[in-house]
């Protein structure tokens, strides 16, 4: 409640850059040509590349997204140089949609419930659920209107700064056609402000939960559906609280980036904004470890052979390895190397320890799915894991790239203050 902020924040944007996008554009060409090439050699291990790819970068968006709806709930106001980079996330959600879009015609070739519903009496119970008719219609209305919520959420927040970037000498031909598409119906710049808070403040809460709700519906269906007999309800909240904490690691991430760029951007993202977004990086990865252990522990004391399946299939002689390795990059390394004040607020120490848990989410995101289809005698993991990656690496770079380079870098308008509590409820003239 007490960081500084500029009377007026510079006017600065991401610069774009040529080479950027000739590796953007690498990163998505080998990406598509690694999918397609493994697509001809084993069609099963290419959609799990592919799905497992799209959970995680559809959660590092979307919980980028979510990070700065939180911020803006509680009333943030150490993060202000920051929140633009949680709001560029949405630049990927569209191109998301659009991928989630071939993975619903897979059917029985992903689904093994769809060919169990014949014989298995367990399944059989669960058809209300397990259909593909409803699979498809509550994953396409559900990730389209969380999606629309971020995206207008973040429309909202952008608006107020096209009227102050009007004239601005870093203003090309494509941000003024931009400025002009979202300025339509402009009602000057004090009311768009009023306006676009008392939106966001109104449909931030909404937009959380719609959040936990959808991404539940996500990992429900295309990773605790794969081993039908099994369940858990802490599957929902470990998912998507992992995707909130993915979401603050990225956006502390490119928030170093930026500051290699301009001297505003080093000056702004000062050594309290990255002592604050390293020490909720921390608080997440020890969050993210309480909801593995509140999971694991209730399956190890409990005993029961339906609830274990999923955590021995993981933790035996073929995944056990992997397993081990993605606790200790997802939680040990972190946590051990958060620890102190000198890893959260070194810009190259906070990079490395981001990367780490991002790195380490990605395998998470792999580990949850990919043993559920895993044939015996295959290998666990091979380079096209990370080839077909690319291709959504290179898309997820591009959209944020594209955002940061086409509105400010950092918001320039500021939300106004609310009366406090205590004096809202005061007499009129008191106080």
């Amino acid at each position: 409640m007490h960081h500084h902020i500029p009377s007026e924040v510079p006017i600065r944007y991401l610069a774009r850059d040529k080479n950027m996008n000739m590796l953007v554009g690498a990163l998505f060409v080998v990406g598509l040509l690694s999918f397609v090439v493994r697509l001809t050699q084993d069609a099963d291990s290419a959609w799990i590349s592919y799905i497992t790819n799209w959970l995680f970068f559809t959660s590092i968006a979307m919980g980028g997204v979510l990070f700065a709806v939180a911020t803006w709930i509680v009333k943030a106001k150490w993060n202000w140089p920051m929140r633009r980079v949680s709001q560029s996330f949405a630049a990927f959600l569209p191109i998301s949609f659009v991928l989630l879009l071939p993975m619903l015609g897979l059917g029985d070739s992903y689904f093994p419930w769809i060919e169990m519903m014949a014989t298995d009496a367990i399944v059989m119970k669960k058809q209300a659920y397990l259909n593909m008719p409803f699979l498809i219609t509550r994953n396409v209305i559900g990730l389209a209107v969380l999606f629309s919520l971020a995206v207008y959420f973040v429309y909202l927040a952008v608006r107020p700064d096209m009227g102050l970037v009007k004239d601005s000498p870093e203003e090309d031909e494509q941000r003024r056609g931009w400025r002009e598409k979202l300025t339509q119906g402009w009602m000057g710049q004090e009311q768009e402000e009023v306006n676009s808070y008392q939106r966001m403040t109104t449909m931030a809460p909404a937009i959380v939960m719609v959040y936990a709700l959808v991404m539940t519906i996500v990992v429900y269906d295309w990773v605790m559906s794969l081993e039908p007999h099994w369940f858990s309800t802490m599957m929902g909240p470990w998912f998507f609280m992992g995707a909130l904490w993915g979401g603050i690691a990225a956006t502390a991430l490119w928030s170093m980036y930026l500051r290699t760029k301009h001297d505003d951007f080093k000056n702004l993202i000062g050594i309290q904004q990255r002592h604050d977004v390293g020490k909720l990086t921390f608080a997440f990865t020890v969050f993210w470890g309480y909801l593995f252990f509140s999971q694991y522990i209730v399956i190890w004391y409990g005993k029961l052979p339906w609830e274990q399946a999923w955590i021995i299939r993981r933790s035996g002689e073929t995944w056990g390895g992997y397993s081990m390795l993605t606790l200790a990059i997802c939680f040990l390394i972190p946590f051990v190397g958060l620890m102190g004040r000198k890893p959260k607020m070194k810009p190259a120490l906070l990079s490395f320890f981001a990367t780490t848990i991002l790195v380490g989410l990605w395998l998470e995101r792999y580990g949850i799915l990919a043993p559920s289809l895993h044939h015996e005698g295959d290998p666990i993991f091979t380079i096209w894991q990370p080839l077909i990656g690319c291709m959504f690496l290179g898309l997820y770079l591009g959209a944020v790239r594209w955002f940061l380079s086409t509105f400010p870098a950092m918001q320039l308008w500021q939300p106004m203050v609310d009366p406090e509590t205590l004096e809202a409820e005061l007499p009129v003239g008191v106080g």
